[in-house]
């Protein structure tokens, strides 16, 4: 298996400590904090390891501080309920004896039942269209320095935009955007690890959609951004290690938050997940921008 992805794995894989205690570490993906989607990861793990022959179904989240890459995390979790279909648990993630997420995970016994979905967005497949990581690598001199590693970082997903990629962005675009989203390599079968990494991967290029309206990009200095919660819903099993459609887009913004949603799709069209999430989005005017902190409790 390549190694970053063999990596990412082992990462979502935790420590247990106590039957509902578990212990997790960090990488270093190029960003100030930890990424948000290792900690939702996780925080779906955890609960997972302590519910047996249910799948998880949503997952909802608040995001209370900036992660410490340098820290591991602690995960608790409280069985909440167990009933005849369903199981809800409740995990905190704990540094440095504060919590900097919350969790609420709910598991159903699989079964079937009405189906309906809106149809996949009729865009170009992601044969012939450039890895992120290529694009980056391409436009090195309109990306500021601090962004580089981020952005051109070998990474265990490809991502291929369907839209052209501007980081430097200027113009004030309709806020949707479409991504082709796959493992770098063939992944076990195993459902559970599957649903790991599309909580992981789902933080990527969601709260950026909120931006687009207002010519805005999360390289300036003079724009803060931090996710507040985020949410996920499993409608069926999904293959990670094939193409999935990640189709986002913004309704709104107010109040210094921007609201987005994401639909994931298989290749063939069927849905297999949608996203949602808000997240603090300020414009400091430049005078101010010396004196402003840095987010971290994101507010």
């Amino acid at each position: 298996m390549h190694p970053v992805l063999e990596d990412l794995i082992g990462l979502l894989r935790l420590e247990r400590i106590e039957d509902n205690i578990f212990r997790g570490d960090s990488r270093d993906i190029g960003t100030s904090q930890v990424f948000g989607g290792q900690v939702l990861g996780q925080a779906l793990s955890a609960a997972q390891n302590t519910v047996e022959g249910r799948v998880a179904h949503s997952l909802h989240a608040y995001f209370l501080r900036r992660g410490d890459v340098t820290a591991p995390i602690i995960y608790e979790v409280d069985r909440a309920r167990d009933g005849g279909s369903f199981s809800n648990r409740r995990v905190v993630a704990i540094q440095h004896g504060r919590p900097i997420l919350n969790l609420a995970a709910s598991f159903q016994t699989p079964e079937s039942g009405l189906e309906h979905q809106f149809e996949m967005p009729d865009v170009p497949g992601p044969d012939g269209l450039k890895d992120l990581t290529e694009i980056a690598r391409d436009m090195l001199d309109h990306i500021p320095s601090k962004m580089w590693r981020f952005l051109t970082d070998k990474r265990p997903f490809e991502f291929r935009h369907v839209e052209p990629v501007n980081f430097e962005l200027a113009e004030k675009l309709t806020p949707k955007k479409h991504v082709w989203i796959r493992a770098v390599d063939a992944l076990p079968d195993n459902p559970v690890l599957h649903q790991n990494l599309l909580t992981y991967v789902s933080d990527y290029e969601l709260l950026g959609t909120a931006t687009m309206p207002h010519g805005l990009s999360f390289t300036r200095d003079n724009v803060i951004m931090a996710s507040l919660d985020h949410a996920l819903w499993f409608h069926s099993e999904v293959k990670m290690d094939q193409w999935l459609l990640y189709a986002m887009d913004s309704p709104g913004s107010s109040g210094g938050r921007g609201l987005a949603r994401g639909q994931v799709f298989t290749e063939d069209g069927r849905l297999v997940a949608s996203t949602a999430q808000e997240g603090l989005m300020r414009v400091i005017p430049a005078k101010d921008w010396r004196t402003q902190s840095k987010p971290g409790s994101q507010n």
